[in-house]
């Protein structure tokens, strides 16, 4: 089928795709080459195919997301990438998508961040069983990242991402929010989370931090904008690319980020779950994107008697005392703040819902690794001063 890549109401280019496999085959005419998805570049003046591939198929929901095949089957489809066509490969994290070649379709009346949306991708994601027959696939859950069950919906108004754990503990969406609780009182800008239960199980609400008019690139997409330096590493090409498209508060940001890291003993800050906003209309670098996503930490699938003894991290280092290495200053931090912190993780993961998952003493456990962190991380800045 012919499309048209669409930025808002921008024209890109003209492409086809083969829709029982969702593959880009051919582009055929190009409009706006400067409305591109960041990281896909031109070569000899063209678009280049395998990028832009890449870009649609990174995309679609990860084949390795918990429940997928059962989508599969139900929908009897071949490929997680044919969702994006059922939804014009719309988002509620960007502002791209693809229109049928001489639709009559435009932006405002199609983008999720306006308009109503579907819940049966939703529900078939959190195992609410659907019939087949009538089902409307067009929703923002096809097009979105991560291995984890969740899903997108309506609350007050507000466009909200619901996110799951993963046994045996469940223990991500508690995460996020004692996350949140951290990096308000030390000012660092974030993503709020709360906790919600959908029967027994836990789950983390957070609105979007996108709008219509903006966009979110993440740091694979900003590594990708030109070439590295042989001398520099992927953190300081990182920094390079951001100051050179206007961003110039990248290295508090990238501090921040080190910090609250270290704090949480976060394994999965990977270069999907940073970057920067960009002005989807001007195409301006705004600014670094809040921090989000910070599930994967404080030993989330372990307990008190059954450590492994040490916690990897990413993205820049293997180890968190190298990655803290990068930190360029520590004044903007009081570790003050956060006295009690410990208090406010125990009365969150007491509740008789919560013990019910986590168990007895994952609170105790918890607020205790917390103390040790701060502890260490409080050494290490003194030791540095």
């Amino acid at each position: 089928m012919k499309y048209t890549l669409m930025h808002k109401n921008v024209a890109v280019a003209n492409i086809d795709i083969y829709e029982q496999s969702g593959t880009i085959t051919n582009i055929e005419k190009t409009y706006n080459l400067e409305h591109l998805p960041v990281g896909v570049h031109l070569i000899n003046g063209n678009i280049n195919r395998n990028e832009l591939n890449a870009w649609w198929r990174e995309r679609s929901i990860p084949a390795e997301r918990t429940g997928i095949n059962r989508i599969f089957a139900k929908l009897n489809i071949h490929s997680i990438k044919q969702l994006l066509i059922y939804c014009n490969g719309l988002s509620l994290s960007d502002c791209y998508w693809v229109k049928p070649i001489d639709s009559e379709l435009n932006w405002d009346s199609i983008t999720f961040f306006d308009n109503p949306f579907s819940l049966d991708v939703g529900d078939m994601l959190l195992d609410i069983i659907k019939p087949s027959d009538g089902l409307d696939l067009c929703s923002p859950d096809n097009t979105t990242e991560g291995c984890l069950k969740k899903r997108w919906t309506m609350t007050d108004g507000k466009r909200c991402l619901i996110k799951a754990g993963e046994p045996p503990y469940y223990q991500q969406p508690f995460n996020e929010v004692i996350a949140s609780m951290i990096m308000e009182r030390l000012g660092i800008p974030h993503i709020p989370y709360t906790l919600t239960w959908i029967g027994d199980k836990p789950y983390s609400v957070c609105e979007d931090f996108i709008g219509p008019n903006t966009e979110l690139a993440v740091a694979w997409k900003v590594l990708k904008v030109s070439p590295k330096y042989n001398h520099h590493n992927y953190f300081l090409h990182y920094i390079r690319m951001c100051e050179e498209k206007g961003i110039k508060n990248i290295r508090r940001a990238l501090d921040e980020m080190i910090v609250i890291d270290y704090i949480i003993a976060n394994e999965d800050r990977h270069l999907n779950n940073f970057g920067i906003i960009r002005n989807a209309d001007t195409l301006e670098w705004i600014g670094p994107a809040p921090i989000f996503d910070s599930g994967t930490s404080l030993r989330y699938n372990e307990d008190e008697k059954s450590l492994s003894k040490t916690i990897l991290c990413k993205p820049f280092k293997k180890s968190h005392g190298e990655q803290l290495r990068l930190v360029s200053a520590f004044d903007w931090i009081d570790l003050n703040k956060l006295s009690g912190i410990e208090n406010d993780v125990v009365t969150l993961m007491s509740t008789n819902e919560a013990i019910a998952v986590l168990g007895e003493n994952k609170g105790a456990f918890i607020a205790e690794l917390l103390a040790e962190r701060i502890e260490k991380l409080e050494k290490f800045i003194k030791k540095g001063a």
